[in-house]
């Protein structure tokens, strides 16, 4: 059907949707392949998503002897991998083997060496990086010789390897994220998340000696996943670190690094320590502002109004919300507009924040004096001022309108 091959061709999701609904046939073949060919190359996880659930086979074999399922993984894109992968349940052991030993093959090898070897190419490869704008993951995507592959291949063994039980060393998972030294990067991404699953004490001591490496990017890794691993897994109501934030102290407060330092201190705030609290007030003339903005996560404040944060706290945060970095106005901001204690000097600290220069703070501040049931948010309401349309909807701008419906409640009306 021609409208069905235009309509992958152009990525539009909607009219793919549309004509399946009406009837097209998801095997519709395009040159020869069928158009879930074409999401696959184009990375179209939307389009390929649809053709999926109206009943596109990913394991229908090719001429060239692959799959769609195998064109993703050749590809390097984890997502769609996944989608395939899982759209039918369970995978058939044939395939599962597949797609695992094409995955490693692409992970061993490395993008650009099996790009190489497949294209025959030795000349330049174009690379462009590539965001995915709902996650914020990047990867990298190369283009020779005709051929387009993402080096998503680590990530896409990592996820598959954990969905089919396959516990993969821990050291093995580590040379994987640091072979994409960026945070940010997919694979680094999907390492972290796989082992904060390991809900395990093994895991736990690995990843906490982790910290002990001269690298920096070790440290960063390892205060990553101890951050994962405190949290838990909130589907299976399983957080067995959730107290052992504490026993990150003597990294934090020897860490030099202030990116691997902000990154302990984020793992740390989950534990109500005093010693976390002392360590955060150590940090709190940090010259790095990613340090400085945990400062107050660190500190202990009043949620119920019958008790009061403690003098020295209360103080530090009232410093930082004249801090020169608007994210570290924003996080005292946070703060403050969270404490339930009566100090007078809270709601004026956050009514001076509702003159910020930066959007955010101002929204966090107004936002801050409507939780706190201070009724100077409603004249501060309109020093918000106009809204990036581009932006999604902040939910904290009802506050105000929340605090005037429980006035209105208290009073009767």
């Amino acid at each position: 059907m021609r409208e069905l091959v235009a309509a992958v061709r152009r990525g539009d999701a909607d009219e793919v949707t549309a004509l399946l609904e009406s009837g097209a046939d998801p095997g519709t073949l395009a040159d020869g392949l069928p158009v879930l060919c074409l999401a696959v190359a184009a990375y179209d996880e939307p389009v390929a998503e649809a053709l999926l659930q109206a009943g596109a086979d990913p394991l229908c074999r090719l001429p060239d002897g692959s799959t769609p399922l195998l064109r993703a993984v050749d590809g390097g894109s984890h997502l769609l991998t996944y989608a395939l992968a899982t759209s039918r349940i369970p995978l058939p052991a044939p395939a599962r083997t597949e797609l695992l030993a094409r995955a490693r093959r692409w992970a061993e090898a490395g993008a650009e060496a099996e790009l190489r070897r497949l294209t025959g190419r030795t000349g330049p490869i174009e690379r462009i990086r590539v965001r995915h704008e709902e996650i914020g993951w990047w990867c990298e995507q190369l283009t020779l010789g005709g051929m387009t592959v993402r080096d998503e291949h680590r990530a896409v063994l990592t996820s598959m390897e954990e969905r089919y039980g396959i516990r993969t060393p821990f050291d093995e998972l580590v040379d994987r994220a640091l072979a994409h030294p960026d945070r940010d990067h997919v694979v680094w991404s999907d390492v972290v998340f796989t082992l904060g699953r390991r809900l395990d004490e093994e895991t736990w001591q690995w990843t906490r000696d982790l910290l002990n490496h001269p690298d920096r990017l070790h440290r960063l890794l390892a205060a990553e996943i101890l951050l994962f691993l405190i949290l838990g897994d909130a589907v299976k109501q399983a957080d067995p670190f959730w107290d052992r934030g504490r026993e990150l102290v003597p990294w934090a407060e020897q860490e030099e690094d202030p990116e691997v330092l902000a990154a302990l201190l984020n793992a740390m705030t989950h534990d109500s320590a005093p010693e976390i609290e002392a360590v955060g007030l150590s940090h709190l003339t940090h010259p790095d502002p990613r340090v400085r903005s945990l400062v107050p996560d660190t500190l202990e404040r009043s949620e119920d109004g019958r008790s009061q944060a403690r003098p020295e706290s209360l103080a530090a945060v009232l410093t930082l919300a004249r801090d020169e970095d608007p994210d570290v106005r924003e996080a005292a901001c946070r703060w403050l507009g969270h404490h339930r204690g009566s100090e007078p000097q809270v709601g004026d600290a956050l009514v001076a924040l509702t003159h910020d220069e930066a959007q955010p703070v101002r929204i966090c501040a107004v936002s801050g004096l409507a939780y706190r049931d201070d009724p100077r948010c409603v004249e501060a309401e309109h020093r918000i001022g106009p809204l990036d349309p581009e932006l999604p909807f902040d939910e904290r701008l009802m506050d105000v309108w929340r605090y005037q419906r429980r006035r209105e409640a208290a009073d009767g009306g």
